[in-house]
């Protein structure tokens, strides 16, 4: 693997700031990954050079805006092979995706006594907004457990997979285990009772290899903000002929055809899910994440980000009281763990002293943190531009702060 991680780390001006007195360590990117500068230099290009407000405007500036934007849509259909850019909805993140087709499949295919199967590892965006949709219908959820090591049965979803079952919602990625989930598998069995499938791709996308054809996805989610791009994007795939079944999200300027009092026609897709003004810079910027990712390739990332995991889970394992959440044989991106005795916001906290960004807490997954009964747990997410030698800074650090609480009475 030919992987530039000096020249790669060079993209990024963050990383040679210091905390405390102490060079960064940035292990937060499930989080929020930090932005290049390809990305941060095309924000202010667009501000300074071409601003205007897209598929509206009849000056230059705003044709150049639409174009730009345009030209993001279509890298992110090749990004994740969609079929048409017609299937990619820019959004305002996984969540608002997520939301968009809870409220809107929900409207159109859910009622009384259906159940929508989701499983229990998943973050609060890919629960509540079902839970929402199914209180307003009168469904319910059914919830699919997942096993001690972090992975899911498919035995068990053919189980609770019934002629009740509406949808099945799953994350590609656990945000807490790192578990990659068999999703072409989990589609599989519930296309064999036509029931579609919602994944939530936000930690897949910066890592893995997206292929929604391949893995016949109805629907698919993810987020700039966690693959080097802008805050306030999201990208909803969905198969066209759900996009064009289901009602528009959110009514407004852009979504429609033409308005009268007496009734409105709706736009077609995309424009058709995306009302009123759009990040417009956010989405442009989005577009040089997408090419500096395909600049290293997604392969060379993973290999690099699998030997950073797999470093990092051999040492921790190294310390007495050691706890990892999630041993499933296929993981991307995080290790989640506790110390016996020593309370996780403590730990983050006073690691963050030493320069070591973490992530602490329920990880915005209490069904997982209910699992293992625990009130929270660290976590360390890579990034592009992580390395061994942040690693071994972050072991000394948590070794540091380990004897300090352990001793303390």
């Amino acid at each position: 693997m030919n992987y530039d991680i000096d020249l790669i780390r060079s993209y990024f001006p963050i990383l040679k700031n210091e905390v405390y007195n102490k060079p960064l360590v940035y292990f937060d990117s499930a989080a929020s990954a930090q932005k290049p500068v390809q990305v941060l230099m095309k924000e202010e290009e667009l501000h300074n050079d071409y601003y205007g407000n897209i598929h509206r405007g009849a000056h230059f500036m705003a044709d150049k805006a639409t174009l730009g934007y345009e030209e993001v849509r279509e890298k992110v259909g090749a990004f994740i092979n969609a079929n048409s850019t017609n299937e990619v909805i820019f959004t305002k993140g996984t969540t608002e995706s997520i939301n968009l087709v809870a409220s809107s499949f929900g409207e159109k295919f859910f009622k009384g006594g259906d159940e929508i199967i989701v499983s229990e590892m998943e973050h609060h965006a890919n629960i509540v907004p079902w839970q929402l949709v199914a209180a307003r219908k009168g469904a319910r959820i059914v919830k699919w457990p997942f096993n001690d090591d972090g992975t899911l049965s498919l035995g068990m979803l053919e189980e609770l997979l019934s002629n009740k079952t509406k949808l099945v919602a799953v994350a590609h990625v656990s945000n807490v285990l790192g578990t990659v989930n068999p999703v072409k598998e989990i589609i599989g069995i519930a296309h064999k009772k036509n029931i579609p499938v919602l994944v939530d791709g936000a930690q897949a996308a910066p890592h893995i290899p997206i292929d929604v054809q391949d893995l016949d996805a109805d629907f698919y989610t993810f987020s700039a903000h966690k693959m080097y791009g802008p805050n306030g994007v999201g990208v909803l795939y969905g198969k066209e002929k759900w996009l064009n079944e289901i009602p528009p999200y959110q009514g407004g300027g852009e979504m429609i055809s033409e308005v009268s009092f007496e009734g409105t026609t709706f736009n077609e897709l995309p424009y058709k899910f995306e009302a009123g003004t759009p990040h417009i810079t956010g989405v442009i910027a989005f577009g040089c994440a997408i090419d500096l990712v395909n600049e290293i390739g997604l392969k060379n990332l993973t290999e690099w980000e699998h030997s950073l995991m797999e470093y990092a889970t051999t040492r921790l394992l190294e310390i007495d009281g050691m706890k990892i959440y999630g041993e499933a044989p296929q993981k991307s991106g995080v290790v989640s763990f506790n110390i016996e005795g020593v309370h996780s916001y403590d730990l983050g906290a006073l690691i963050d002293k030493m320069g070591v960004a973490v992530r602490t807490g329920h990880l915005c997954a209490d069904t997982v943190m209910t699992h293992y009964n625990i009130p929270g747990c660290v976590r360390i997410s890579f990034g592009m531009y992580n390395t061994l030698a942040e690693i071994d800074a972050f072991i000394s650090a948590l070794n540091k702060v380990r004897m300090m609480l352990q001793e303390t009475p």
